[in-house]
């Protein structure tokens, strides 16, 4: 049935939308219920989601198509076709008579209230399932390749990330047309679309997505979680674009062939362990004079650490600024690098910020002095600088001012 369009719309050729049954119809000329105006109303709105348009976009469109099949329909029964159209008499004329005799017979006329199908944006959908092959050759190659990859947490997951314009750098070098050569799965790159094109390979089958920094998930006690330099909280983009300036972390995480030889050895290193009752009377005998030795090492490395702190409080008091044994035992150094050197004194660290700021007090006081000197009539004091090679002496230049008496004017209009 007809209806009026919604408050904020009224004016133009009257949209068609059907009730649903058990809803009496619009009459012309009558006033909709406030149960037709709602249903209207919030059918307008859902169809227009549906295409992309705020209502009166989506308003719009509706007029504009109501008022062209009119127009059309005006043209038909003049027994003229619209322009650039054959008449009556070609498919198009029968498909509009039909569609007369269908009004005309009282049958309500289905109505399309989406755009037209060029102005959608054609975007194509990334559906999760196996890689395509040449998804796959072309995240091996770019593995293999000096991206410079950062570790993001994502999801709160490790993931390594990467700048798309390092990949692009890596498509574009000779590097890639050799593997290309060696394997036909890569495709062919000559100009930038084709270069994008290619690496959208990676986002359209889940191996690689583009990524935006977060702020880090608050703490356990609900305070701001402490940033890791170099370590960004990302999340996942909906639009998989190929900018230069863009970042994406790799899902793809190459050949799982050395971890899995890896959880396998630790299988058995465990089923070797819960079978030591087994083991032959030399091995267990080899086994157990081994733990007296690595627990002996490690005894060994506990006297020495305390043995070091009480040498560095005897030396503390006994030369001044003290001395330490193995001073890189605890650093984040490696393992060898821990006992090197075997001694070196305790570094105190100098308060640079006092020195600058009785610097600072020094120069305001000089010049305060001078400004003073300058207003009695003395003559300015001399400054010096010492520096560890040379002094110098920097006498500022002396103005004898002439003193000179307030003066008192009289009035003469006081008494005597």
């Amino acid at each position: 049935m007809a209806t009026p369009p919604p408050q904020g719309s009224g004016r133009g050729v009257p949209v068609s939308i059907p009730l649903p049954a058990g809803m009496p119809p619009i009459q012309p000329g009558q006033r909709p219920t406030p149960e037709q105006i709602q249903y209207v109303q919030q059918k307008l709105r859902v169809d227009a989601e549906a295409a992309g348009m705020t209502v009166p976009e989506f308003i719009e469109q509706i007029r504009k198509q109501a008022a062209q099949r009119a127009q059309q329909q005006g043209q038909a029964q003049e027994g003229q076709g619209p322009p650039g159209q054959p008449g009556q008499g070609g498919p198009q004329g029968q498909q509009q008579q039909g569609e007369q005799g269908q009004q005309q017979q009282g049958q309500p006329r289905p109505h399309q209230h989406g755009p037209p199908q060029q102005m959608r944006p054609q975007r194509q959908a990334i559906n999760p399932g196996p890689p395509k092959p040449e998804a796959l050759a072309m995240a091996k190659f770019l593995r293999s390749q000096d991206l410079k990859t950062r570790t993001c947490i994502l999801n709160g997951e490790r993931r390594d990330m990467f700048r798309v314009k390092r990949a692009l750098r890596a498509l574009e070098s000779p590097a890639y047309e050799k593997a290309r050569k060696k394997n036909p799965l890569l495709p062919e790159i000559k100009d930038r679309a084709s270069l994008e094109n290619a690496f959208k390979l990676l986002p359209l089958s889940m191996l690689a997505l583009r990524i935006k920094q977060i702020d880090p998930p608050p703490g356990p006690n609900g305070k701001k979680a402490k940033r890791v330099k170099g370590q960004w909280n990302v999340k996942i983009e909906q639009q998989q674009e190929a900018g230069d300036d863009m970042y994406y972390a790799w899902l793809y995480e190459g050949s799982q062939v050395k971890r899995q030889l890896y959880a396998a050895l630790a299988l058995v290193a465990i089923f070797a362990v819960v079978l030591y009752p087994l083991w032959p009377l030399k091995l267990r005998l080899g086994v157990y004079y081994l733990s007296w030795g690595m627990l002996g090492l490690l005894g060994l490395f506990f006297l020495m650490a305390i043995f070091r702190v009480i040498l560095f409080c005897i030396t503390y008091f006994a030369v001044p600024p003290g001395l330490w044994l193995y001073p890189n035992l605890w650093e984040d150094v490696s393992f060898m690098d821990s006992f090197r050197p075997v001694w070196a004194w305790h570094e105190t660290e100098k308060p640079k910020k006092k020195k600058k700021k009785s610097k600072a007090e020094g120069g305001g006081a000089g010049v305060s002095n001078a400004a003073f000197a300058a207003s009695t009539g003395q003559p300015a004091p001399a400054s010096a600088t010492t520096t560890g090679t040379d002094t110098q002496v920097n006498s500022g230049e002396v103005q004898q001012r002439s003193y000179v008496a307030p003066k008192v004017e009289e009035d003469g209009n006081d008494d005597a």
